[in-house]
Parts: structure tokens; C-alpha cells; sequence
């Protein structure tokens, strides 16, 4: 029996009548008709004896409905998962990001997507970019942000946004007392500093060594959430990407950009053989969306 075979016999079984089953399926009563015959001719035998000008159900047609109602329920569930899977509503997203945008891009981001899609749900993690690559090739995440584009094969990247490092300056610093983009030689400041193997923190003391100059530096961190912290805290001015900057507390520091500084870019990764699905297009879009506005508070 073909699906449209089933459909009929099963609206038949279901109406008691050939008017009825036309009503429930939306065709004409020919239409039904046709399609029993053409079942019943395929089956070799008859579904239906006419008496009286009523269908009467066979036996075998009894012993075909048990199965076939079966059948049609999982039918009813495949049209609610495509009306789902249409509207995005259905699917788990999981996202992963490094612990920066963690901290600083997906609270503003999932507050958005919240409300303009309250019915979806996002799994949410933190890793380090080489543990993002592995968890995006084995299919344990769907999409993921990053600051780096790992240049991997098995990875798409794309930029959602671009900004240059920042400055956070304690509000009773002399850099706070300035506007515009600092300098390194201006910096007075002692340097909340990232870790070596930091690739932005490692450009950054490039930077001053290039110079000729070696700032003063008692804290070394491995997050720039935790050097944000320390400089609310007033320990210090650090150079942070501009994503974090754009998180931080203004009534307690002073943000500026570096003076020509490299753009620091907020990386989309995904599977390159794992298109993303409605809903994760839904999510870049709002991640995009929401961090470019708050880049614009930095007036970059």
C-alpha cells in the first residue's frame, strides 16, 4: 500500500463513510473512491463490503487498521516536527564559547534571543579554542565563538564583528583623566597583565617591547574577565579585546581604545560539514546583532 493508500483507509476507518472521509481529507468524494479502488486492486482483496449502500469493514480490514493506526500516529508526529523544525522551536541548540565571550557576548545575546524566541532552548559552555575545534568536529556542539580562527580544515569561520584592544582604566587613574585612543607610551599605570601563552596578551607585550619599553606589572591573569575585575577593583589598567571592554562597569573604570592597534575580530566556527539550522541562524543573527551595538558604546 502506497502513504496515500493508507491515508484514505485510514479517514475511511476512522469516518465510516466515504462523505466523511472526503471531509476530513479535503478532496472530493470521487477522489476517495478512486484511491480505495486503486488499494483494494493493489491488495488483491476488498477493505470494504457495500451493504445497503454502507461500508462495512472486511476482517482483514480490521487486522490492516490496527497496524495502520499505528502508522498514523507517527505520521501526525513527523507534520509536528516539520512545523516545529519550520518554526525553530523544536531543536536544542548548543552553543560554546571561550571563557571571555562567555562572560562578555552571550549574557547580552541570549537576553535578546530570549525574547524574540521564547520557545527555544541553547545549551551553554565554555572551552579554550582547541577544545571548541574538537567539540564542533565530533558533533558535540553546534556553533561556537571564538577569537581566533583555528584555521582548521574541518572549520568554517566567519566574522560577526571587529574592534581594536581596549584600554580599562581605573577611574583614579591618569589615563582615565584623557579621551581618544591611548597610547603605550602614555600608559602611567601599572599593567594588569595576560598570560604568556594569551595570543592578544602576547601581541600586547610585543607591542611594548617593540617599543623600547617594559610596563610595570605585578598581576599576571589568565581571563580577561578576571583582569576586567581586578581593574574595577582599581588594581590596575589592562588591555582587554573590545568584547569584554564593552561588558565593563563604567561607573568604576574608564574604557579607551589602543592607539593603532590591530582589529581583534569575534569569530562564528562551525562544522564545515554541519550546515547550521534555523534556529542557529536565528542566534547568529542576534549575537551580531546585540554585540555591534554594544561595540557602538565604545564609539568604534
Amino acid at each position: 500500500m502506497r502513504l496515500r493508500h493508507i491515508e484514505v483507509f485510514h479517514a475511511i476507518m476512522q469516518a465510516g463513510s466515504i462523505s466523511g472521509a472526503a471531509h476530513v481529507l479535503h478532496i472530493s468524494q470521487p477522489a476517495v473512491t478512486k484511491v480505495l479502488q486503486h488499494a483494494e486492486l493493489q491488495l488483491g482483496l476488498p477493505l470494504f463490503d457495500r451493504v445497503k449502500g454502507k461500508l462495512v469493514p472486511t476482517p482483514e480490514a480490521h487486522r490492516l487498521f490496527i497496524e495502520v493506526d499505528k502508522l498514523n500516529r507517527d505520521l501526525i508526529s513527523i507534520r509536528r516536527l516539520a512545523a516545529s523544525l519550520k518554526a525553530g522551536e523544536s531543536e536544542e541548540l548548543r552553543v560554546i564559547a571561550t571563557p571571555a565571550l562567555g562572560a562578555s557576548v552571550l549574557p547580552a545575546a541570549m537576553t535578546a534571543w530570549s525574547k524574540s524566541y521564547p520557545n527555544n532552548r541553547c545549551r551553554l559552555g565554555t572551552h579554550h579554542t582547541r577544545e571548541i575545534v574538537s567539540s564542533l568536529l565530533v558533533g558535540e556542539a553546534d556553533l561556537a565563538l571564538s577569537l581566533q580562527d583555528p584555521r582548521h580544515p574541518g572549520i568554517q569561520a566567519e566574522v560577526l564583528a571587529s574592534g581594536p584592544l581596549m584600554a580599562l582604566c581605573p577611574l583614579a587613574s591618569p589615563e582615565a583623566r584623557g579621551d581618544g585612543p591611548l597610547a603605550l607610551a602614555d600608559i602611567q599605570t601599572e599593567l594588569i597583565a595576560m598570560a604568556e601563552d594569551d595570543p592578544l596578551g602576547s601581541l600586547v607585550m610585543a607591542a611594548f617591547a617593540a617599543s623600547g619599553m617594559e610596563p610595570a606589572s605585578r598581576f599576571t591573569v589568565q581571563t580577561y574577565q578576571l583582569a576586567r575585575s581586578l581593574v574595577e577593583a582599581g588594581l590596575g589598567l589592562s588591555i582587554v579585546d573590545p568584547f569584554t571592554a564593552a561588558a565593563a562597569d563604567r561607573s568604576r573604570v574608564k574604557v579607551r581604545p589602543l592607539k593603532a592597534s590591530s582589529p581583534v575580530q569575534l569569530m562564528l566556527l562551525t562544522a564545515a560539514n554541519a550546515p547550521l539550522p534555523q534556529v542557529g541562524r536565528r542566534l547568529v543573527k542576534q549575537i551580531a546583532d546585540v554585540t555591534r551595538l554594544r561595540l557602538a558604546t565604545l564609539g568604534v
